[in-house]
């Protein structure tokens, strides 16, 4: 609802008087914090050239004080920085709360804070308890959870404002509904490169997520366009916030790719935040398998199932199958029992050693710890007893027991004879051996059973740094990936986000991802079920590719036609309609190679990019890309692009899913029929 003429001019008022309290603490900030460094410099500076006659106790407080000093410099100039990103636009809402003692705030919302010594809280982070009223409740009864306790009350007002280089340009009374005047605003208009934040519109399913701080693990399963990966990013920010000594440091998040890393690199720093640590499994097997060249990236597996150059999908899909993991386990607890020493020996001809001892000592006394723990372990008890605690003889000592041994630490050959043996139930034939045993890159496939095997004979590296861990896009992930990775991040929390409509991998598919909670402990399952991406014409369609009626779009109707071609003559007349009506298209094919044609054929016609999987970046004005590589991102237009060559065949619905789902305004879609 619009402001009255009176109740606008008091808000410009309020703006104008928000904005000089603002300049006045930037400004003091700012000569502060010079002043302050100055400071901190001079005291370094004179610690250093008197520390020689500083007693122990004494230099010992001067380096306290001096990183008390440097801590709290480091905090104001962050503090700053948020200032300075709010300066043109303080405050995006405000609420009006009257507690039950009657007691009544008027609270403005903004990215920071803002207090002044006789005004008190004039900004608020839009983190604080408080302000989750905004994003939870609509005018009425409502409640916040204070560190105090539950406060109860009634909401008496919600208002949005936009305010663009300090002007007030437009303000509105409004309530939680879902069609409210901002949201459909934001939701009109044209995607970006990069992701930004959603904080003036996030919704209260979202903020259920996003203020989180409950359970140890979040299972959040979310339709395309539902917001997942805004959503998870919010939460990071408000951890943050609400999670003391948490640092972007003890963050770290799974990306898909480096494009989708790229994509939202803009968001937390919009937010005031650091961006975090961020990886893809990838980059951990690499890391963690030292035996070839390099690893092959997960979505080089997926392009070659859809390029039709896998020959034994029967052998990948058990490689990818949950049903490898007991009998992966089986095979190495056989390996462990039947290991022995089977040799007596001694050491530098003086010290021998039994190998009923050894024996003992691997399946007894140490047999808690990974089995060749246990020879690390006992190497160097060997070397302390023999060498007056010094562990001098280690090496020497692992290498005898290995030679008097039947047993051999070459994980290579561990992991083939896993496939000549009876516990595996689909084995690899004399070719695959072969290629395996010469091959200097290592299938994504065998990689993921190869660090698993690993893991189980040496143990799981452990990651005791990362408080909080995030996967986005957890349908691709299959069960062993999780299990790997509550390994690595045991006392970690995580949150955990996908759609198992948007599965890529031909392999594997999840029923439901809360399956998750089987190896996650305190765990939630949450359920996103608004999508606020595409035009209800394109929610439409989509949900028709695969039979869904639970989806709820936003947007309201556009009305724009839903364009379905039986052919390709019209591509080059489609891209330049769409090209002068959008800022973003996208041409998106079922494959790689599809991509690569069509870029060939258009790039001197028009400023056309491919996206491949080895790109880190890309401009969204124009792009081919495959389907499997266009997870996440979003574009204003898209044309999902097939010929006779490239049809989408009846059992890839969920990769046509999500190439159509990338669309915001308009969707064009060639050939979709079935092969015959």
């Amino acid at each position: 609802m619009a402001l009255t003429g009176k109740e606008l001019d008091l808000e410009k008022r309020r703006l104008k008087e928000v904005l000089k309290l603002l300049d006045d603490k930037i400004s003091r900030m700012g000569m502060d914090i010079f002043e302050d460094e100055e400071k901190l410099q001079e005291f370094r500076r004179y610690a250093w050239e008197n520390k020689r006659g500083m007693d122990v106790q004494e230099l010992n407080s001067v380096n306290v004080e001096s990183e008390l000093e440097a801590n709290n410099l480091l905090r104001d100039r962050e503090y700053f920085k948020k200032l300075m990103k709010i300066k043109d636009s303080p405050y995006f809402a405000s609420i009006v709360f009257e507690d039950e003692d009657k007691q009544r705030y008027s609270v403005y919302l903004g990215l920071t804070y803002l207090k002044d010594e006789d005004y008190g809280n004039i900004i608020y982070d839009w983190r604080s308890p408080i302000c989750s009223i905004f994003y939870d409740f609509e005018v009425g009864r409502c409640a916040y959870a204070s560190p105090s306790g539950l406060i109860k009350g009634e909401l008496l007002r919600k208002r949005q404002y936009k305010i663009e280089d300090r002007e007030l340009i437009s303000a509105f009374d409004n309530s939680i509904s879902i069609d409210d005047e901002l949201l459909q605003e934001v939701l009109a208009t044209d995607s970006n490169d990069k992701m930004k934040n959603i904080v003036n519109t996030i919704q209260q399913e979202q903020n259920n997520v996003i203020r989180n701080v409950r359970d140890k693990t979040l299972i959040v399963s979310g339709i395309a366009g539902s917001g997942k990966t805004s959503v998870a990013l919010h939460r990071i920010a408000f951890l943050l916030y609400k999670i003391n000594n948490l640092t972007s440091n003890d963050i770290l998040i799974f990306s898909p790719n480096q494009i989708f890393t790229e994509y939202i690199s803009n968001v937390l720093p919009e937010l005031g935040e650091d961006n975090t640590l961020q990886t893809t499994f990838n980059d951990y097997l690499s890391n963690t398998i030292t035996e070839f060249r390099s690893v092959e990236p997960f979505m080089d597996f997926i392009a070659k199932y859809y390029l039709g150059v896998e020959t034994n999908v029967d052998l990948i899909t058990y490689k990818q199958s949950d049903g490898i993991i007991d009998d992966i386990n089986r095979y190495i607890a056989n390996y462990i029992e039947n290991a022995r020493m089977i040799n007596d020996f001694t050491e530098n001809k003086i010290y021998d050693v039994y190998k009923d001892d050894i024996n003992d000592m691997l399946h007894n006394r140490y047999s808690t710890l990974p089995f060749f723990e246990r020879v690390e372990t006992i190497a160097t008890k060997l070397s302390e007893a023999n060498y007056k605690g010094s562990t001098k003889k280690k090496l020497t000592y692992r290498k005898l027991i290995m030679e008097n041994s039947n047993f051999r630490k070459d994980y290579k050959d561990i992991y083939l004879n896993f496939f000549c043996s009876d516990f595996c139930k689909i084995r690899m034939n004399d070719k695959e051996i072969r290629e395996f045993e010469k091959g200097r890159i290592i299938n994504y496939d065998d990689a993921l059973l190869f660090v698993y095997m690993k893991g189980l004979l040496e143990g799981f590296p452990y990651e005791r740094d990362i408080q909080q861990v995030v996967i986005d896009e957890a349908q691709d992930y299959s069960y062993l990936q999780y299990l790997i990775i509550s390994k690595i991040f045991r006392n970690s929390n995580f949150t955990i986000l996908g759609d198992v409509n948007q599965t890529i991998n031909p392999y594997y598919k999840y029923e439901s991802l809360d399956i998750l909670s089987n190896i996650f402990n305190k765990s939630k399952c949450i359920q996103l079920t608004k999508t606020y991406r595409s035009s209800p014409e394109i929610i439409d369609f989509t949900n028709k590719i695969l039979g869904l009626n639970h989806v709820c779009a936003i947007r309201k109707t556009e009305k724009v036609p839903l364009i379905q071609r039986d052919n390709a003559d019209k591509l080059e007349e489609d891209i330049n309609y769409l090209r002068n009506k959008y800022k973003s298209v996208a041409v998106i094919t079922r494959d790689s190679n599809t991509a690569k044609e069509l870029y060939e054929k258009l790039q001197e016609k028009m400023p056309i990019s491919l996206l491949n999987s080895q790109s880190e970046e890309f401009n969204k004005e124009l792009v081919v890309l495959p389907a499997y590589l266009a997870k996440g991102l979003e574009f204003d237009s898209v044309i999902v692009y097939s010929d006779s060559e490239s049809k989408y065949q009846r059992n890839e619905k969920n990769l046509l899913y999500v190439a159509c789902t990338r669309a915001q305004h308009e969707l064009i879609v060639y050939s979709v029929k079935d092969k015959k």
